[in-house]
């Protein structure tokens, strides 16, 4: 959150060592001068990600408005079963098989028919909205993934991810996010460490300054007011990345952090179902009865109920209210009998697995619903400020020619070695967990060394 303007006297070797210096006054020329790299270069991936992620703050009122006609409907004094509104979805759709089935939660919203339709993309499905008072069929779209967003959103969430560029533009995302916590640390410490008169411009600007002051007192005040929301943004974000991703699987599996599921293959339920006396191949009971047997055991809307995916496999009832408090619970009901075989409740997720899901529906503006993505998009806004604030310091502190100067190198030599290797391992650790952010910076390293030697040769010359 600190700028290049912190210091004005900036010449380019370390100051002289001193046994006084605390371990702050030896580190912070550290810190500067990995805020400064990382903040010329790192930052316009981290714009992208903040202007894109704006944009997907207000996704869902979008996609409320472009899909109006297909998400709602007038409201009826009463409605059809749901096997008849799925009959209606099919006879429109005959060519596909039905996957899955939304009911409207509320009175005025449509019931949403999952279709796999040959041809269709990799996690998409063909959404069909029946009325479910008439069973007239309002329209058909595409539906991605398991959050079920619709064209619009999905271009939006799109972009934010990887720019529409395939794999390869996961990278730009990742690295952003491999980033932010380091910048929003870094900042914290240069802005709450430095020296001021008056502590209330700690946290509101300083009026009174003007010029590059002035510019630095809104860049640490505003990055002070955002950093939580900052970190937390890159913590989620990286349990999407391809390469930390992986890596945060793998930790998650590791200390038995995994989200819980019910098994729904069809193996171990369909021993149960001929042991009960029932055959596998046996009648389908339909969804109207395993509706009211997830409604018999407390589930509510809004619900999404999946088809059997084998012969002698259990539908499978979940809740998807993600808004606070959740609503997550999960039932699976045999198809030949309509009983429950198997129950899964939120309640009985262990702290970290609450702790993921509530991480990445914060993330993605569901948990607190409209609260959620207003704060999203103050973030978003808060870094985008901090980032223009921040070149254009870089801006009016740079030569006429070249990159610009950083802060002083050399500052490692006044650093103890009891702090210096723990730091250095550190680096390495976070390096290797995060593979985006180890060859970046390693990057950086050569770039100051290249550096140094052509401030080097100058001076010689």
């Amino acid at each position: 959150m600190t700028s290049t303007s912190d210091v004005t006297n900036t010449v380019d070797h370390a100051p002289p060592p001193s046994r006084d210096r605390t371990a702050w006054a030896a580190l912070r020329p550290l810190v500067l001068r990995l805020h400064f790299y990382a903040g010329v270069l790192i930052a316009p991936f981290l714009l992208v990600a903040a202007c894109t992620g704006l944009l997907y703050a207000a996704s869902y009122q979008i996609e409320q408005v472009v899909y109006q006609h297909e998400l709602t409907a007038p409201a009826g004094k009463t409605s059809l079963p749901l096997s008849a509104q799925v009959a209606a979805a099919r006879a429109a759709h005959p060519q596909g098989a039905v996957t899955a089935v939304r009911p409207g939660a509320e009175p005025g919203q449509t019931t949403r028919v999952l279709i796999n339709q040959p041809g269709l993309a990799e996690s998409t499905q063909l959404a069909v909205f029946v009325d479910p008072s008439t069973g007239q069929v309002r329209g058909t779209l595409e539906s991605y993934g398991s959050s079920g967003a619709l064209p619009v959103r999905a271009w939006i969430s799109t972009l934010h991810r990887q720019l529409h560029l395939g794999e390869p533009g996961r990278i730009y995302s990742e690295l952003a996010a491999s980033w932010l916590w380091v910048v929003a640390l870094g900042g914290l410490a240069l802005w709450v460490a430095r020296r001021r008169r008056n502590r209330r411009h700690l946290i509101v600007p300083d009026r009174a300054a003007s010029g590059q002051r002035r510019t630095l007192s809104w860049h640490g005040s505003v990055g002070l007011w955002a950093v939580l929301g900052l970190l937390f943004l890159s913590a989620t974000g990286l349990t999407w990345s391809k390469y930390a991703g992986e890596n945060v699987d793998e930790l998650r599996a590791a200390l038995n952090w995994t989200t819980p599921s019910i098994d729904v293959s069809g193996g171990d339920h369909a021993a149960h179902t001929a042991t009960a006396g029932h055959q596998a191949g046996g009648a389908d009971v339909g969804v109207d009865r395993v509706a009211q047997a997830a409604a018999g055991k407390g589930l509510s809307g809004p619900l999404e109920i999946t088809w059997p995916a084998n012969a002698g496999a259990p539908y499978l009832v979940k809740e998807i209210d993600k808004t606070a408090p959740t609503r997550l619970d999960q039932v699976a009901v045999d198809a030949t009998t309509g009983q429950v075989s198997a129950e899964l409740r939120f309640a009985d997720y262990s702290l970290a697995a609450k702790l993921a899901r509530w991480g990445i529906d914060g993330h993605m503006g569901l948990l607190f619903g409209l609260a959620n993505q207003i704060i999203l998009a103050l973030l978003a806004i808060g870094l985008i400020t901090l980032i223009v604030l921040g070149y254009r310091m870089w801006w009016r502190r740079r030569p006429t020619r070249g990159f610009g100067k950083p802060y002083p190198r050399g500052g490692w030599r006044n650093v103890s070695w009891a702090l210096l290797v723990p730091l250095g391992l550190v680096a390495i650790a976070v390096g290797i967990f995060l593979p985006l952010m180890g060859i970046s910076l390693a990057a950086f390293l050569v770039i100051d060394v290249l550096l140094g030697l052509r401030a080097r040769l100058g001076s010689q010359t």
